[in-house]
Order: C-alpha cells, then structure tokens, then sequence
C-alpha cells in the first residue's frame, strides 16, 4: 500500500483528492484559533467571550455530523462532500466580516457544520480500500487531512503578516480567514468532478430505512437513545455557557433548552420509526447482520478521549504558551501547530499499528493508556520550563491522541458496512462533544485543570476498551463480508 501511496491512479488518486478536501475543511474550521488574541483586542472581547468561541466553533459539529452521516449514507460522499467545501465559504467569510462579538458567535456556530467533513471521507475511503488496509487507508486520510489544523495555526498568521499592507500594517486576519474559505469552496467544484463513490463494478450499498442509525437488538435501541442524550446535553451545555458571556439571556437559554428536548424527542421518534419491527420483536436479524450498539457506544468514548481532546488542545494551545512564556501571538501560535503538526504521521501511525498488530482491541486499549500518560505529563508545564521540553510534552500527548484516533477509525467501517457514514457520524460527533465538554471545563478552570481532566478520562477509557471492546468481524479480511468477492477483487486491484 505504502509503494501505491506514491501514484496518483486508482483507489490511492481518490484517497489523495479525498485527504485534502478533509485537510481545506479543517484548514477553515481552526482559522480563527492563531487569531484569538489579535481578533480579542481589535473588536475589546474579554477572554471569556474568546474561550466562549472557541466552544461555538465546536457546538453544531455535534448534530452536524449525524444529520451529514446520514446525508453522506444516501446521496453518497462525491455530492456531500463537494456540498459541504462550497458551503465553508458561507462562515468564512461571515467570520472575516465580523464586526461584534454576536456576529462572531453565529459565524462560529456556521463555522461548526464545516467541521463534519470528516464523516464523508470516512464512508469514501472505506469503500475504496479492503478490510485488511482499512486502517492504515483511514489513518492517512484522517491524519494527512487533520494536518489542516497545522496548515491553519502555522501558515495563516504569516498570510496575514504578508497581507498587511491591505490593512494599513496590522495583521490583516480578515483577509486570512476569507482567502480559505474561498479556496475551499473552489475545491469543492474539483473534487465534484473527479471522484467517484465507488470503484467501477461496485454498488454503493444504502441503509434499508432513513431518518435514523439501525440497530438489530432491542438492547441496542436503548442504549443508543441512551448515548444520543450526551450530545443534545452538550449542546445545553453551550446554551448555559452564552449566558455567562452575556449572548443569550436566561429566557433565552430556557428556550434553547426547551428546542433541544423537543429535537431529542423527535430524534428518538424517529429512531423508533426506523427500529419499530427489532424493537417490538416483529423482525429478527441473522447472526450475520447484527452488531451490538455497546462497540459503538464505546468507540464514541475513545473519540472523546482522543479527538475531543485534540480539538480542546488545538483550541487553546496558543493562547497558553502566549501566556505561560510571554510570547507573541505570531510565535506562540507557530509553536503551538507543533501539536496539530504532529497529525501527519501519527494518525495513519494509528491505524497501521491497528493493521499489523494483529488486533484492533488492544492496539485501542494501548494507545488509550498513552494519551492520559501524556496529557498527565503535560499538567506539570509551567513558565520555569524550557520551551523546547514543553513542546515534546505536548508532541508526545499529540502523538497518541492522534494516533488513537487513527486506531477508532480502523475500526469504524468495520461494525456495518452499508451504516457506516451514520455510525462515523455518532462517532464523530461525540469528538465534538468531547471537545465542547474539555473546553468548557478550561473556560470554567485553568490549563492544568483541562490537561488532568483529559488524562484521567483517557485511563478510563483504556480500561473500558480492555474488559469490554471487541474485535471486528473479519478485521483483516481481502474484501468487504456483505461484497460478492469478485467484485471486491476487482476494486482492490484498481
């Protein structure tokens, strides 16, 4: 696979169109992150209207990735995704617009949908890519696209310094934040015409019923309603937080609250719409078929503790070394890309170690215990450290929480082929929520508080994955179990 990395032809053509798609998306959804501290003092934001942006940057990625999974499962990723590039011009541009703080939370809010790109990919690369390759395949795809969040922190401040002429010498943020949406955008129409959503010979297998993830247990349905009440509680807990910053009036909140319970009610209506003949025992899966809900449920654990993490560090970590070692904006954004950085080999690390290990389990179980041992030892940073050493402390937690990531998306595809895009979507999501969850601890605390938090989660979830994941059916298999085996030959040869 290494050796075909290097063509531009076949299944690796899609990975590298699909890669950097996911790379523009994320480019667009951490560009206000290097301008934090420049955009605080131009428009007088206090730093909890800042750490409050940061949350809302995340918040609509969480219902945002299970309506797109479930979008992605019927339209397929090639319209999706080019959909979804064309739209990030939309907040983008809203954002380098902005005049206030009220209209730097909507744009930020908008900003969130962009950052449930990631799902399609998901669904592209597992349909081009064998069992056995998955999750190396997903890895690349993830890390080399997550490497965005690098692109942002490190390239955007010089494109503005170099802009600055436009801006009578200032920092020209503005023009920053706008050029990468319209790159986007412009992208979205290239990867529409040159991808495809399947290799030729292959159907693009599609959920039997819309509207909601299908399970094939009683047990399952509940323990997915269950886990859905995480993220509607994440999004309550947004609304709370623009109280504090003075956004929404307590009225307000009650009226968020109120819309967040009635859209939890319809999603579990129809959830049992889609589940109704499992649920009253009208209908019974072959052995074949089903999958326990409990993989999925404990997957969306691993991602909090690895991506949900990832998106509270790369959130903060600049205004942190600004103001643990009194740097400018410009090198302390530079120096905190070294954690998204990282990204380019950790995470396709992950999956490749999920490959050749022999087992998806215990390579999650692993690389949980080594993201709280990082994040442990990046509690003790302070000012009386060397720079160099608390970078490396914080490359070593990026490196395991990347590569954790890369390990959960090995798995993924791998529970139900033709629900794939919605279970990576509820997958995604509680990344999401991870990450609104961390951030809001960090507006409410301090750095140590958010890194202790984050390691201590992560042992727990090592843990859970040790006693309870299983692994995968036909983890390493030549093709796909639900795929007639000649034509799933044939795509692994293209």
């Amino acid at each position: 696979m290494l050796k075909g990395l290097l063509s531009f032809n076949g299944r690796y053509r899609i990975l590298h169109l699909t890669w950097f798609a996911f790379f523009l998306t994320f480019v667009c959804w951490f560009n206000f992150a290097p301008f934090a501290t420049t955009i605080g003092k131009e428009l007088s934001l206090t730093s909890e209207q800042i750490k409050t942006l940061g949350i809302c940057n995340l918040a609509l990625t969480i219902p945002a990735r299970i309506i797109i999974g479930m979008l992605l499962d019927r339209f397929g990723p090639r319209i999706t995704y080019s959909t979804l590039l064309i739209f990030s011009a939309v907040p983008c541009l809203a954002t380098a617009l902005s005049q206030d703080f009220n209209q730097l939370v909507l744009s930020r809010l908008l900003m969130g949908v962009v950052g449930s790109g990631f799902v399609v990919g998901i669904r592209m690369v597992s349909e081009w890519f064998p069992p056995k390759e998955i999750g190396s395949a997903q890895g690349i795809y993830g890390g080399w696209g997550n490497f965005g969040a690098f692109g942002a922190e490190f390239a955007l401040p010089i494109l503005a310094l170099a802009a600055s002429f436009m801006a009578g010498g200032a920092s020209n943020w503005r023009f920053a934040i706008a050029f990468t949406g319209i790159i986007a955008a412009i992208y979205g129409v290239i990867y529409y015409n040159n991808v495809q959503d399947t290799p030729t010979g292959i159907v693009y297998k599609k959920p039997k019923k819309n509207g909601g993830l299908e399970v094939t247990s009683a047990k399952s349905f509940w323990a997915m309603i269950v886990m859905n009440f995480g993220l509607i509680f994440a999004l309550g807990l947004l609304a709370w937080r623009l109280t504090q910053v003075k956004f929404l009036t307590p009225t307000g909140m009650y009226i968020v609250w109120a819309l967040l319970a009635g859209l939890y009610a319809y999603q579990t209506y129809k959830a049992w719409q889609v589940n109704r003949d499992v649920i009253t025992g009208q209908k019974t899966y072959p052995p074949a078929e089903r999958y326990h809900f409990r993989q999925v449920a404990l997957l969306e654990f691993t991602y909090v503790t690895s991506f949900g993490s990832e998106l509270a560090a790369v959130s903060m970590l600049p205004a942190f070394f600004e103001h643990t070692f009194s740097l400018d904006h410009v090198a302390a954004a530079m120096i905190a890309a070294s954690y998204p950085f990282l990204n380019l080999v950790s995470r396709p690390s992950g999956g490749l170690i999920s490959d050749k290990f022999g087992s998806r389990k215990w390579t999650m179980t692993i690389l949980s215990v080594g993201i709280g041992l990082g994040y442990l030892l990046a509690y003790n940073i302070n000012s009386s450290w060397p720079i160099p050493l608390a970078i490396a402390a914080t490359m070593f937690s990026a490196y395991f929480a990347q590569a954790g990531c890369g390990a959960t998306y090995s798995i993924v595809p791998l529970i139900k082929k033709e629900a794939t895009g919605q279970i990576a979507g509820n997958v995604g999501a509680y990344g999401n929520f991870g990450g609104v969850i961390y951030l809001t601890i960090f507006s409410l605390t301090n750095a140590q508080t958010l890194f202790a938090t984050m390691g201590i989660s992560a042992l727990i979830c090592a843990s859970l994955c040790g006693f309870f994941l299983k692994e995968p059916k036909g983890s390493f298999a030549e093709e796909y179990e639900t795929e007639k085996p000649e034509l799933a030959v044939k795509s692994a040869r293209i």
